[in-house]
């Protein structure tokens, strides 16, 4: 399978020059025969705290570009948005997976809200974790502050060869970012795919870092800090292979 991270400068609280950006870098990653195509954490409006501007229905502006862009190009594509509870609840940070047909995979609510940047208040949690297949390899999408609580990936370790984080993830901790997501790699012997966004907005900077890394933590690839498309070739293979010939997970205890 072949990969392509949407390193993106996301335009504040602008969808339509969002969708647009997304559609030029999505038909490159076509060219260059991407199967998955992965972009950031509220990819159409930033990471704002502003649920009147952020929140849509599952059948809003939002999801329905992801559906579209999936069909169109005949990619599989895993993107972020907010989500609308409608009066049970607050709006929810999401991961929608969509694939090549446009039909919806999964759906994910970030578990963990970061209180130190206010989401917590402008949003709901979710609760558990969303795995789904997508072109044969069984995966998982969590989102940003989630990469900081390793307990919510082993939940997903044993049945996923490919976990996506799609992030805001702020320059001030990007070293955190970047041995994070190695750590996540290594420990669950498994592919990660980090999408972060560049930039600023929201009164934050982003210097990226997206990065596709195999299961013992090699890099495959690495976006810097400019806006570019990460891509690299994963296979299910490595995973049994690493998993057969260092075999850590098995000796696991659950406390």
């Amino acid at each position: 399978m072949r990969v392509a991270a949407v390193q993106m400068n996301i335009s504040w609280h602008d969808k339509e020059a969002n969708y647009s950006k997304v559609s030029f870098l999505g038909a490159q990653a076509k060219k260059q025969n991407a199967d998955l195509l992965v972009l950031p954490e509220m990819f159409s409006t930033g990471f704002s705290m502003e649920a009147s501007v952020t929140s849509e229905p599952a059948d809003g502006p939002t999801p329905t570009f992801l559906r579209s862009l999936a069909h169109d190009l005949e990619i599989n594509v895993v993107g972020g948005f907010v989500l609308d509870q409608g009066p049970g609840g607050r709006p929810r940070n999401v991961s929608l997976a969509v694939d090549r047909s446009g039909r919806d995979l999964a759906i994910y609510a970030k578990n963990h809200l970061i209180a130190l940047l206010g989401e917590n208040e402008s949003y709901d949690p979710g609760d558990s974790v969303s795995p789904f297949e997508v072109d044969g390899m069984k995966g998982a999408c969590f989102i940003c502050y989630d990469l900081r609580f390793p307990e919510l990936f082993r939940l997903v370790a044993e049945q996923c060869e490919l976990v996506m984080v799609i992030a805001s993830w702020p320059a001030v901790r990007q070293s955190h970012w970047e041995l994070l997501l190695r750590a996540r790699a290594i420990e669950n012997q498994c592919f990660v795919v980090g999408v972060n966004r560049v930039g600023d907005g929201g009164g934050h900077s982003f210097s990226g870092g997206s990065a596709i890394i195999d299961p013992v933590g090699e890099i495959l690839a690495y976006g810097g800090n400019q806006e570019m498309l990460v891509v690299a070739d994963i296979d299910t293979s490595r995973v049994n292979e690493v998993r057969e010939s260092m075999p850590f997970l098995k000796d696991r205890k659950v406390y």
